[in-house]
């Protein structure tokens, strides 16, 4: 596909951030310099709304020869943020569309008024199910643009994906950062800690985060004499959406530990347990607030705080510790397992959009997990994690617990 009358290729970045964007803007970069070394780049500033405000970063000739410094940042070169085109009640309030227009026509016409003839999204379902309607909105006008997205999300619950862009390095980092937050159980009498993990409906990210830690703890030297033994750090319990668990067992269960080993260690995804506090916080008239995708804000329900006072109650806890890793896990660089994974992806994202092939660029589960382009519609959210796999399995028999 040969690019005419200085169409661009644009870049887009939404949602929220995983440890994949920054360097998966880089790996394009370089791979677009080496095959149209003079061909015009931008990235649309924060996402979609950029896109809807004509607001848009130049990639200039020190970007491309340097793009490779990206592989050393989180976060998004670019700006990232939050917005749903067909929410348009929601692009009308924050002032990124008029009254009266549809934000995907607003969208499709300043790709248009822009010369973008290929348009890479990255982002989870969300920001590509949207792109999708993109590319559905602009075929019906005749306008040929070809979007080629890369599927990001700590989550990894992207439905037929196997592994997303930034999830093996935000489990990483969970297990870094809990590695720091145990040593907090030498600082009380009786000490629960809960880790609460991203995850709002998949628990993925948490049991991957339990057993990169549980890995590295294999690698520590520990001296039982005196408070550094092995079991102390250890993870006595994970709760994840998609087990149900006896709380009255595992109270007591876990009461036994807390009392052998003056403390207990819980890895908590976000979403466990979430259809029971919002009956119980409704049932008391709280309001339940949720963001422009209709998702509930899970900061403000606070699963680990809900959780920590249930536990800590039925533990007789002296002291109780609730740490998030989210923030500090998505925001990293990406690891050397995700960087080899965007490179690879972005060759062929490059490949198929210089053929004029939309569609999303992962691991095929449909395909034998294959590295390959997947059509838009077969890509959804909502994947959840199987608490039956084996590792996992294994992971609950060692510390003891028996999930439902």
């Amino acid at each position: 596909m040969a690019l005419k009358n200085n169409q661009k290729i644009a870049f887009l970045t939404a949602g929220g951030i995983a440890p994949c964007l920054s360097a998966s803007i880089g790996a394009l970069i370089m791979e677009y310099a080496k095959k149209l070394p003079d061909v015009e780049m931008i990235g649309y500033s924060h996402g979609y709304k950029g896109l809807l405000l004509g607001n848009y970063i130049s990639i200039n000739e020190k970007v491309k020869k340097n793009a490779n410094i990206l592989f050393d940042f989180g976060g998004s070169p670019i700006g990232n943020s939050r917005v749903k085109l067909t929410n348009t009640d929601d692009c009308v309030n924050r002032g990124f569309i008029k009254k009266g227009q549809d934000p995907l026509e607003v969208a499709a016409q300043q790709l248009v008024k822009d010369n973008v003839s290929i348009l890479h999204t990255i982002g989870g379902d969300d920001t590509n199910t949207m792109a999708a309607s993109l590319v559905d909105i602009l075929d019906k006008k005749g306008i040929e643009l070809t979007v080629v997205g890369l599927p990001k999300t700590v989550d990894n619950d992207v439905y037929p994906i196997f592994q997303t862009l930034g999830a093996s390095t935000a489990a990483e980092q969970s297990s870094i950062f809990f590695e720091n937050i145990s040593n907090e159980n030498t600082t009380s009498h009786r000490q629960l800690i809960i880790h609460e993990v991203m995850g709002r409906n998949c628990g993925w990210l948490t049991a991957a985060s339990a057993k990169v830690y549980r890995k590295r703890l294999e690698l520590k030297r520990f001296l039982p004499d005196i408070l550094i033994a092995k079991k102390r750090w250890d993870i006595h319990a994970i709760y994840i959406p998609e087990s149900n668990f006896d709380f009255n067992k595992e109270c007591s269960r876990l009461k036994k530990i807390m009392d052998e080993n003056d403390c207990v260690n819980i890895f908590l995804s976000e979403g466990a347990g979430i259809d029971t506090i919002i009956k119980e916080k409704e049932n008391i008239g709280e309001e339940i607030q949720r963001d422009a995708f209709g998702h509930i804000r899970l900061d403000s329900i606070n699963p680990g705080n809900w959780f920590a006072k249930k536990f800590g109650e039925r533990l007789n806890a002296d002291k109780i510790l609730v740490q998030k890793s989210g923030y500090f896990a998505r925001s990293a660089p990406a690891n050397n397992e995700d960087l080899d994974l965007i490179k690879k992806t972005a060759i062929i994202a490059v490949e198929e959009a210089l053929k004029g092939k939309s569609g999303v660029v992962g691991l095929d589960n449909d395909n034998n997990g294959l590295l390959g382009l997947i059509d838009f519609n077969k890509i959804k959210g909502g994947k959840p994690f199987d608490p039956k796999t084996t590792w996992f399995q294994k992971m609950l028999t060692e510390i003891g617990q028996i999930s439902n």
